[in-house]
């Protein structure tokens, strides 16, 4: 396909879940991608490749090579983890991200955050984002700040339990939890990069539904045509598997939760997906997926 955009984007994390959705979307619109990775040689990352995607060899943990990674780009996309060394290690790793944007002179910076980050949640990888999301703001780069809430992907992660006939959570039954489909979150990063006068400045938080426990248990029940019933389960017996932090979060769910306008989000992303539209694409039953 013939590139009508030579505005190159890169991409922090487009081997992850985001980031891969931001990268496909983006070249879908005709923009050429980079891919930041520290191994290009890894299989994840040769995935990537063609399309009008290159990769591009960098660490978060290294300003020379970040610098170098931005030598003609046009917008950066940040998406950082603490997941992999840590919070401490995530908010460096994201000012690194910033500093070499400022030195490099990126006209537009799109920064993945989450919801609530500025809410004083007690979440340690709530608070990182938010930390980053500060320096952002302070650093003169051009910016956008998107913050979604908790990803329907993530229930990919229990579909043996499920598919075994149980939901199982510490939250209580009528808890009501903000979902988003990473591809919207992709939907609107491509937003923020093709018009950027109407993006650049803004924190925007990200949400497509928002349904109980039981609600989101009638909906597998429907997609599997057989009873999935959700089951509460005691805190300390969640912290047990889970640990402390991944507690806390879902503390916060119960106690607070996050409180996105979805409606307004719609007035921008009128196809923003439903829990029930993304389980039709993604989460096949196991008769299907056999066959």
């Amino acid at each position: 396909m013939a590139r009508q955009n030579k505005k190159l984007i890169l991409i922090a994390g487009a081997t992850g879940q985001q980031g891969g959705a931001a990268l496909r979307l983006l070249r879908e619109k005709g923009y050429p991608v980079a891919a930041l990775t520290r191994h290009p040689d890894r299989p994840e990352a040769n995935a990537l490749v063609g399309h009008g995607t290159e990769i591009i060899r960098g660490d978060l943990n290294d300003m020379p090579s970040l610098v170098r990674a931005m030598e003609g780009v046009y917008g950066v996309y940040g998406v950082t983890t603490a997941m992999e060394e840590g919070v401490e290690r995530e908010i460096q790793q994201g000012k690194n991200l910033i500093d070499a944007a400022a030195r490099s002179r990126i006209s537009h910076f799109v920064l993945s955050s989450v919801a609530s980050a500025d809410r004083k949640t007690g979440i340690p990888h709530f608070e990182s984002k938010f930390m980053v999301e500060e320096h952002l703001r302070s650093s003169g780069v051009p910016n956008t700040v998107f913050r979604p809430v908790f990803f329907m992907e993530n229930w990919l992660r229990m579909r043996q339990t499920v598919e075994e006939g149980t939901l199982a959570l510490p939250l209580t039954p009528d808890t009501k939890l903000q979902m988003i489909a990473v591809r919207d979150i992709g939907v609107f990063v491509t937003m923020a990069f093709e018009r950027p006068g109407h993006w650049q400045g803004r924190t925007v938080e990200l949400a497509g539904d928002e349904l109980t426990m039981s609600e989101i248990a009638a909906s597998l029940s429907r997609l599997a045509g057989r009873e999935i019933v959700y089951a509460q389960i005691g805190w300390e017996d969640y912290e047990a598997v889970a640990g402390r932090e991944m507690t806390l979060m879902y503390r916060w769910f119960q106690e607070v939760g996050y409180s996105v306008n979805i409606g307004v989000l719609r007035t921008e992303h009128p196809n923003l997906m439903t829990f029930e539209r993304w389980l039709q694409s993604n989460w096949r039953p196991k008769a299907q997926r056999a066959g």
